[in-house]
């Protein structure tokens, strides 16, 4: 029964409609609320426990029902104007339905997007949560607007997080890390009443070279003039005695190389008792390059301790330009639980560098080839890296440029360490007077220089190198310059990454030998495909002839039955022997032509194979070749 109408003045309802209308309060029996009946009102819950046990109205008379009906139907009309009046305004106020849960994961997905934007996008340093005394180095640094990884690694580390810093080189990765370690280390004085001690350092940073370890020292004592922490740097290619009397001094930081740290712990110059937070600095390399066994025997004990009680935990940060799969998976072994924070451009080319590659076709000299580039770059006064991939490449391009006039230091493994540090002061310097270093991939990574112009005489064998390599101009949003010569066998891995750089790819996973893997899959399976074709084409040449005798056959046949059947008489076989006899003919033409083809189509295979050859080498240069400088250069 409807109650569309408002105006129900007179209710004189039967028998029947008293029954239904008692069905529809058992079936509806929440949607008239108690607490809303007037006092003087009957309570419907004693009336509606006798309706909803008696299935009859035989015990109760009609004149008995009335009030009942009378005050249920008027309090149904009073709910349905107030639903009609005062609550029409009230679904702005209400929430939102729920979405679906494929619906919920994305809104979440895009509010997480919109977050992630606003931290990359913070315009001050106040906005990460740094305190007055970090904020007052960052002024004297004249350093005002924070990075994209220094946005996303500082209130990740002052909130407590172990973490994985990944961006491209001259991102200030090491800012990232300094600034919020610095005020951790002065809360914890605040708090828990800590206090510098001689031998027990409370942060420890771990660098793979001497010379990083001398650059995140700077970094670390510009910030210690307004934090007040007092740090010390020990590495390998120094004396003892000087580190061993740093380190007896009361100390909070230590920055050194693995093998100089664990050498000092195991003298008893070091005790790892208060050590709360350890960084490693170009973490892909300590793991990848021979440092893992002694990062290993460094994190044991810290390990043990931290199992012992929760109170004695540590903080990890590692710190990478680049993250190799393996490498990823070697960290998430050893540090459970860490969380990964990547910038937008990892292993990505550097958008304020210029790349161009030089083809070598192998009859120009290369020496020549790279005095050719050098030289107007020298003329307009910039500061030059040359890379080679051995030291005997090194060793000849440093003669070689001496020979023509141009002076030069070089930086490879086999120069001291205090004499590698030395030329690296010369070639900072502004004098000018050795603006070209000539080095290997050990100056790739960890050097903060002001770089014009990178010069590549040897080309990488991977895109990693060639990164870290491009890593040394163009930072902190400067300009550079990068200049490969490629020679012949370096043409695929040299074009794929040109490909990358163009198209804004990453470039993490490319070798020299998983370019000629794919290469020589894609060259298989044209051979297949070739093959099969040649097989069709063969299979269809040599059922040509008995297509045509098989034809024949059937006209033959065919004739004998139509002969056979329009005649019908005894005599229709001589026919059919006559017609038996015509094929002969065709059938010997068809094996002497066969015959005379044979020399044809063996000459048109031999082509079809010198066409295929030649396909195949048109389009190992299509992959591969280039000639002069890319269109990037453009």
């Amino acid at each position: 029964m409807g109650y569309g109408g408002r105006t129900l003045l007179t209710l004189s309802l039967s028998s029947s409609a008293s029954t239904r209308f008692s069905f529809s309060i058992l079936s509806a029996p929440t949607r008239f609320p108690l607490s809303k009946l007037s006092p003087t009102q009957p309570r419907l819950v004693t009336h509606f426990r006798p309706l909803c046990s008696i299935p009859t109205a035989a015990t109760t008379t009609d004149e008995q029902l009335q009030p009942i009906r009378h005050s249920i139907l008027l309090e149904r009309l009073r709910i349905r104007h107030l639903k009609d009046s005062p609550k029409t305004p009230q679904p702005k106020s209400l929430p939102p339905p729920t979405p679906p849960p494929s619906a919920s994961a994305a809104v979440d997905d895009v509010w997480a997007k919109k977050k992630r934007k606003s931290v990359v996008l913070a315009s001050s340093f106040e906005e990460l949560g740094l305190s007055e005394e970090v904020m007052g180095a960052l002024l004297e640094m004249g350093i005002s607007s924070p990075t994209e990884i220094q946005s996303i690694g500082i209130p990740a580390v002052l909130e407590g997080k172990s973490v994985v810093l990944g961006s491209h080189t001259g991102s200030g990765k090491t800012l990232a890390y300094m600034l919020p370690l610095a005020q951790l280390m002065r809360q914890d004085e605040a708090l828990y009443g800590i206090l510098m001690k001689p031998r027990r350092p409370r942060a420890v940073v771990l660098c793979p070279t001497r010379e990083l370890c001398e650059q995140v020292f700077r970094v670390a004592k510009s910030v210690s003039h307004h934090a007040r922490f007092r740090s010390t740097m020990v590495s390998g290619g120094s004396r003892l005695r000087p580190q061993e009397d740093s380190l007896n001094t009361p100390i909070d930081m230590v920055v050194g190389t693995p093998g100089r740290v664990l050498q000092h712990i195991e003298d008893g110059n070091m005790v790892y008792g208060d050590i709360k937070y350890l960084v490693l600095d170009e973490a892909d390399t300590m793991f990848d390059r021979g440092f893992g066994p002694d990062i290993r025997k460094f994190l044991g004990p810290l390990k043990n301790r931290a199992s012992k009680s929760d109170k004695n935990g540590f903080q990890t940060v590692l710190v990478s330009a680049t993250m190799t799969k393996g490498v990823e998976k070697l960290i998430d072994d050893e540090f459970q639980g860490i969380v990964h924070l990547r910038t937008s451009t990892l292993h990505k080319k550097i958008a304020s560098a210029r790349h161009d590659f030089i083809k070598l076709s192998g009859s120009e000299n290369k020496l020549e080839a790279l005095l050719q580039v050098l030289e107007p770059s020298l003329a307009k006064g910039n500061k030059v890296m040359v890379f080679c991939n051995t030291l005997n490449s090194s060793r000849a391009v440093d003669h070689f440029l001496s020979e023509n006039q141009i002076s030069t230091v070089n930086y490879h493994g086999e120069v001291p360490a205090e004499q590698r540090v030395e030329n690296l002061e010369k070639f900072k310097s502004e004098d000018g007077d050795c603006p070209t270093l000539v080095c290997t991939d050990l100056a790739a990574r960890g050097l903060d220089l002001n770089v014009d112009h990178v010069i590549m005489f040897d080309f990488p064998s991977n895109s990693i190198d060639y990164l870290h390599r491009t890593g040394r101009t163009a930072r902190m949003g400067a300009k550079g310059k990068v200049t490969s010569l490629v020679a012949k066998k370096n043409l695929m891995l040299a074009t794929r990454i040109e490909e990358a750089i163009t198209k804004n790819e990453s470039l993490e996973s490319l070798t020299v030998d998983n370019v000629r893997r794919d290469i020589a899959r894609s060259q298989i399976t044209q051979e297949k495909n070739s093959k099969s074709v040649k097989v069709f084409n063969h299979k269809n040449k040599s059922n040509a002839a008995p297509v045509k005798s098989s034809s024949i056959r059937g006209k033959v046949l065919s004739a004998k039955k139509t002969s056979g059947t329009k005649s019908g008489k005894g005599s229709a076989p001589s026919k059919p022997f006559k017609t038996a006899t015509k094929p002969s003919k065709p059938f010997k033409s068809s094996g002497t032509s066969s015959s005379k083809r044979a020399p044809s189509d063996g000459k048109r295979t031999t082509e079809t194979r010198k066409s295929h050859g030649v396909k195949s080498t048109s389009s190992k240069l299509d992959v591969v070749g280039f000639r002069g400088r890319s269109s990037l250069s453009n």
